[in-house]
């Protein structure tokens, strides 16, 4: 086994980290506070290239794969932007996985250029307030209408839309009871956001706001053929191709989230004195972090697994779900230590922790959540009943 990164990868890890470190805690404090996008961010990511990391070369992109956008998610939450640094880039570096593989070659060059150059904006469209974890069981419909489709419904915590131009949109173009199974009569589209057919309400939240997340509701929103990706009644399978890869690069975000809230709490148990002493003196918060350390070590070996067996088209799905378990555990634990070291002045915005405290909470339900993991270990790999 070879542990040591590749030079590639050691210069994406160090050119990210430099260009992310020009953005402090007081910048992201602010941005959260105010509900506020991070374009100049989002603007310096794209000018350097990033978005295209995983794009083919023939669409201006660099043609690297999880590996390396693991890496650079990771310094970039690491940097102390967490998720709303994350959050801004995170679609853009994979989200169009399935348009890569499954979408026409219109659709192709006339998108992913300017996605790699940042100059479209995209979210994805999946979750529904009735359906859940359960995607089979959505109910926005797309009905025929000539060569369009003709879409109805509602999603439900859609990052991003506010500032999107398109939209992965999955949908049903077949009802659940008329389908032959459950995961048929699904149908993904890469459609304009026509804002007089789709009426986007922001969520309030407990954290991450500097990234809108959204209720979308759907009236007549007419798509033409061809923005539809790969074959009608197919969506399901293609959305598949990038669950896997989503969960290690959710789990990379959680490991630099983990190691941004460390470093902070070291900082302040070796600067902060009590009873004529540093409080990280104390074992009884020197033992916790240095616990936390162990544990997000432990948890980033079991993420470069994963990602390396991705890369090397072997199975991953068993690796990819513990990574995220694990990274999402490990990283949370980290932010409510952080937060204990500081005491009240952990309860304080201007020492971060908090902040880093309830995005790193975000990451034990998103994108799936901690439970559910376990029931696909359970039944997939430990072979025991399906429990839900």
């Amino acid at each position: 086994m070879d542990f040591e990164l590749s030079e590639d990868q050691s210069t994406i890890r160090k050119s990210v980290a430099e260009l992310a470190a020009r953005f402090d805690d007081q910048y992201w404090m602010e941005k959260d506070e105010r509900h506020e996008f991070p374009s100049e961010f989002y603007e310096a990511v794209a000018s350097a290239g990033w978005l295209g990391l995983t794009t083919p070369e023939e669409y201006g992109g660099h043609g690297y794969g999880i590996t390396e956008a693991s890496l650079l998610l990771e310094e970039v939450s690491a940097s102390g932007g967490g998720m709303n640094a994350a959050s801004a880039i995170h679609l853009s570096i994979f989200g169009m996985h399935p348009v890569i593989v499954h979408g026409s070659d219109q659709m192709k060059k006339e998108n992913l250029p300017r996605i790699v150059a940042g100059d479209l904006h995209v979210c994805f469209g999946v979750t529904e307030p009735g359906a859940g974890l359960d995607t089979t069981r959505i109910t926005t419909f797309a009905k025929r209408d000539g060569s369009d489709y003709v879409v109805n419904g509602r999603k439900v915590w859609i990052s991003k839309a506010q500032e999107s131009e398109k939209i992965l949109l999955l949908t049903r173009t077949a009802k659940f009871e008329d389908s032959p199974k459950k995961t048929a009569g699904l149908t993904l589209f890469f459609t304009d956001l026509n804002r007089d057919a789709v009426d986007i309400r922001p969520i309030r939240k407990m954290g991450r706001n500097a990234i809108s997340s959204n209720e979308l509701f759907i009236d007549d929103l007419r798509i033409p053929e061809e923005d539809r990706v790969g074959e009608e009644g197919q969506g399901f399978k293609y959305i598949l191709d990038g669950l896997n890869p989503e969960r290690m690069l959710i789990a990379a975000e959680a490991l630099g989230l983990g190691r941004a809230a460390l470093r902070r709490a070291v900082r302040y148990g070796n600067e902060r004195e009590v009873f004529g002493r540093p409080i990280g003196m104390n074992q009884g918060l020197q033992f916790p972090l240095a616990d936390s350390l162990a544990h997000l070590d432990a948890a980033e070996l079991s993420l470069r697994k994963a990602t390396w067996l991705y890369d090397q088209g072997l199975p991953c799905a068993r690796e990819a779900n513990t990574a995220k378990y694990l990274c999402a555990d490990a990283g949370f634990t980290a932010a409510d230590r952080a937060l204990q070291t500081h005491g009240g002045m952990g309860y304080a915005e201007e020492y971060h922790v908090a902040r880093y405290f309830r995005e790193a909470r975000l990451l034990r339900i998103a994108p799936i959540s901690q439970e559910m993991v376990l029931n696909f270990l359970g039944e997939h790999v430990l072979g025991m009943p399906r429990s839900y």
